[in-house]
């Protein structure tokens, strides 16, 4: 497996990076080279610090770095020698099967779409970010590559989603669920009463709308909504998350009696965090980009980048994109004589 690496992309650049990819590399054999794309005296000043002359690894010069401060689409035009801009052209020529990338989400998304484009027959991408309950782990999509999204877009991110959910994480006939404002189907705004309809047209395993207290309490396999909501709703369990073991941390400390049950609940305590932990699931997928593009945390680890590639990997085996083509065909088929063909 081929893939390309944004090296100067996230809020630490390339020590991270390159740290994850050599530590890819040091337990993922299956990949048989790894681009990392940017500024060739820092990546290999990374390189020699780690020890570290992998002849899978092709350093791919760039000279410009997408800023936290620029508008995505006007940087993918006016940076066409960024760093993601090039990891993306190396999927574009078949260079690369895919690319990670940790920095400019917007900027990711907007590159994937000008040089990749769409699949056949899909109208905007999403991110599907995998999150834990106590039972399983689902899929949130969209999680902010399209803020302003139709009932259309949200149908797709169903099929997009359930195919992850069923190829990648393994869940057969994945359950969906539309978020909203109440379990009715008169309940929420006018979009997502029109998406309720669609979704429930569909084949899908479409169990209904469900509230933000169902996330957690009753999951679905597969959680729809647009990029906004979703954005909001990742933010909110990323913070709630950290929070929650600070509290912990400042209560379990507070006396001598409390401090003995932590120690003797300490791995309990370590199981709930590594579930929560981001840096173990890594990035999350755009779907529906013609070629795999992993967005990574802007704040990724080592360790987050490392498993980022690995999530880039499963993509590319369980060929996730040839089962969305094939399931989005399949309902348009079924649905043409009865739909206008909207984008």
């Amino acid at each position: 497996m081929k893939i390309a690496l944004d090296a100067m992309g996230g809020d630490f650049g390339p020590p991270n990076l390159v740290g994850g990819a050599v530590l890819a590399l040091r337990e993922y054999s299956y990949i048989s080279k790894l681009f990392l794309v940017g500024d060739p005296v820092q990546i290999e000043a990374e390189l020699r610090k780690l020890g570290c002359n992998d002849s899978r690894i092709e350093i791919v010069h760039s000279t410009q770095v997408v800023e936290m401060s620029d508008r995505a689409w006007s940087a993918v035009r006016r940076k066409k020698d960024s760093s993601v801009s090039r990891a993306v052209d190396l999927v574009k020529h078949g260079q690369a099967s895919a690319i990670v990338s940790a920095g400019h989400t917007g900027a990711a998304v907007a590159a994937s779409m000008i040089k990749l484009r769409t699949l056949p027959g899909i109208y905007r991408p999403g991110i599907a970010a995998v999150l834990p309950t106590e039972t399983n782990v689902f899929v949130l999509m969209d999680a902010g590559a399209n803020i302003d999204a139709r009932p259309e877009h949200l149908l797709q991110y169903a099929f997009m989603g359930s195919v992850y959910s069923s190829h990648v994480l393994g869940y057969k006939n994945p359950t969906v669920g539309l978020i909203s404002l109440g379990e009715e189907d008169v309940k929420g705004n006018e979009m997502t009463k029109e998406v309720f309809k669609m979704l429930k047209k569909s084949s899908l395993n479409f169990v209904g709308n469900i509230e933000g207290r169902h996330l957690f309490e009753d999951p679905v396999e597969v959680v729809v909504c647009d990029g906004f909501v979703g954005n909001v709703i990742l933010k909110t369990c990323e913070s709630i998350s950290v929070a929650i073991f600070q509290w912990l941390k400042h209560e379990l400390s507070r006396t001598p009696m409390r401090k003995v049950g932590a120690f003797l609940a300490r791995e309990s305590f370590r199981t709930i965090k590594d579930k929560t932990n981001y840096e173990e699931y890594g990035g999350s997928p755009l779907l529906g980009v013609n070629g795999i593009c992993i967005i990574a945390h802007g704040s990724s680890t080592p360790l987050a980048v490392k498993n980022a590639l690995r999530v880039a990997a499963e993509s590319i085996e369980q060929q996730v994109n040839p089962h969305i083509i094939e399931e989005v065909q399949r309902y348009h088929e079924a649905t043409a004589p009865l739909e206008p063909a909207i984008r």
